[in-house]
C-alpha cells in the first residue's frame, strides 16, 4: 500500500504569537528520519501534550507540530531486521510529540531504538486494549 498523506492534528503559532490547532492532511514525506513507519492506532492526551498544544515553548521549541507523546500501532515498514512489518508496537517517550511529529497524526516514522514490542493477543488485538 502507498502512503503519500496523511490526517494529524497540527497546532500552528500565527503571527500574533497565539497557537491554533486544527486537523490537517500532512505528506508522509513531512514526517523525520527513523527506521519504523508506524500506523498509529492510539494515543493518549498526556499534560506534555497539552503544554505543547498550548504553546509552551519548554515543550515544544518549533511550530508547526504534531503533538502526541506515545502511540500504538502496527508497524507497515522497517528498515530494522528485529522489527517487522505487521508488528504491533508502542512508543512513549524520547522526542515523540515533543519535538518530533507525535501520536496525534494517523502516522509517525521514529527510529528504532525508540519501539517497544507488543506481545501478540488473541485476534492481534494487543494494541487495542
Amino acid at each position: 500500500m502507498n502512503h503519500t498523506s496523511f490526517r494529524a492534528i497540527v497546532v500552528n503559532e500565527t503571527e500574533s504569537k497565539q497557537f491554533v490547532r486544527n486537523v490537517v492532511a500532512r505528506e508522509v514525506s513531512s514526517l523525520p528520519e527513523g527506521d519504523v513507519f508506524i500506523q498509529v492506532h492510539y494515543s493518549s492526551l498526556n499534560y506534555k501534550d497539552a503544554l505543547s498544544a498550548t504553546g509552551n515553548k519548554g515543550v515544544t521549541r518549533t511550530y508547526p507540530h504534531t503533538p502526541g507523546i506515545d502511540a500504538a500501532g502496527v508497524v507497515v515498514s522497517s528498515e530494522d531486521a528485529t522489527i517487522k512489518v505487521g508488528d504491533q508496537v508502542i512508543v512513549t517517550g524520547y522526542d515523540l510529540g515533543m519535538n518530533t511529529s507525535g501520536g496525534f497524526g494517523e502516522y509517525i516514522r521514529v527510529p528504532a531504538s525508540w519501539i517497544v514490542p507488543l506481545q501478540p493477543f488473541p485476534n492481534g488485538k494487543a494494541h487495542r486494549l
